[in-house]
């Protein structure tokens, strides 16, 4: 349990990372996410490759794959989407909202029963994204695309604990990468004609940034999180990503400066935020005291 919660955490900072990418990446969003699940599949299928531990499995089971790396495409379009209509502390922070839409849809998957501590703390970073939403109107369609984005998060690694228990974190991030591809592929034209961009191709820059972003925090941290999801549950894994907003927005700080814009609306709403997960993480911790007892 303890080296689950270091993989965790490690995957939790690197993805705070890659939304510093997604500012530095000049492409739009759904480009952005359409190179990077590329390279992912493209990178790991040639390490799996070489290593010869590329696993064939069924084509019921590859649809399966592919429909939730379409879940992470949407999910990733968002996110980017968010942090392009407003900044990186704002799209981060709006992530928060993943504990309360998994408290919901967990129980759903899961078929189990709600815990409405869980809603609870859920509905607590609501509160701070709706804070911030009071503050900063004008970040009113990032902090939508933020909120769609969470939505979709929360998801995912829900199947996902159900695929681990038949497939290896390495396959199923190859199918749901190369799934996600399929997807933006189909999506990728009507949503362009709503949100242009303003070039196709990646940049000498862009393309640098991208290779970071594929390896290190895709392939690289997406295994670690599939690794710590084998030993806990969907709804802590959700929930302790709500620090990925702290390491984001201390790296936004640092890079972009972005808090000489944000007010006390903000840190107000973070506060609320930072709370709920703390709560849900001495929570886990009595349960688990409790259970050796």
């Amino acid at each position: 349990m303890k080296k689950a919660f270091v993989q965790l955490h490690v995957a939790i900072i690197l993805a705070g990372f890659t939304a510093i990418l997604g500012k530095l990446i000049q492409l739009n969003e759904g480009l952005l996410t359409f190179y990077r699940m590329l390279l992912s599949a493209l990178i790991l299928a040639a390490f799996l490759f070489y290593k010869k531990q590329m696993e064939h499995i069924s084509a019921t089971n590859k649809m399966k794959l592919f429909g939730v790396g379409a879940i992470i495409a949407i999910h990733w379009v968002t996110f980017y989407g968010s942090i392009k209509y407003s900044n990186v502390s704002v799209s981060v922070t709006c992530l928060s909202t993943i504990g309360f839409f998994t408290s919901l849809f967990e129980p759903l998957l899961m078929r189990r029963k709600i815990d409405f501590v869980e809603v609870f703390l859920g509905l607590l970073a609501i509160a701070g994204v709706y804070l911030i939403f009071n503050f900063y109107p004008e970040y009113k369609m990032g902090i939508l695309f933020g909120i769609i984005s969470a939505m979709f998060a929360c998801i995912f690694p829900i199947i996902n604990k159900k695929l681990l228990n038949d497939f290896a974190p390495n396959t199923v991030t190859l199918y749901e990468m190369s799934g996600g591809c399929i997807a933006l592929v189909l999506i990728l034209p009507f949503y362009l004609s709503y949100f242009p961009a303003s070039y196709y191709l990646p940049t000498f820059s862009d393309w640098w940034w991208l290779i970071i972003l594929a390896a290190v925090c895709t392939v690289f941290a997406f295994n670690l999180s599939l690794q710590a999801l084998k030993h806990i549950s969907a709804f802590t894994t959700n929930l302790s990503y709500n620090f990925e907003p702290v390491y984001s927005i201390i790296l936004a700080f640092i890079i972009f400066k972005e808090n000489k814009f944000l007010g006390r609306g903000f840190y107000f709403g973070l506060g609320l935020i930072l709370l709920a997960v703390t709560l849900q993480m001495m929570r886990v911790y009595q349960e688990k005291k409790t259970r050796k007892l």
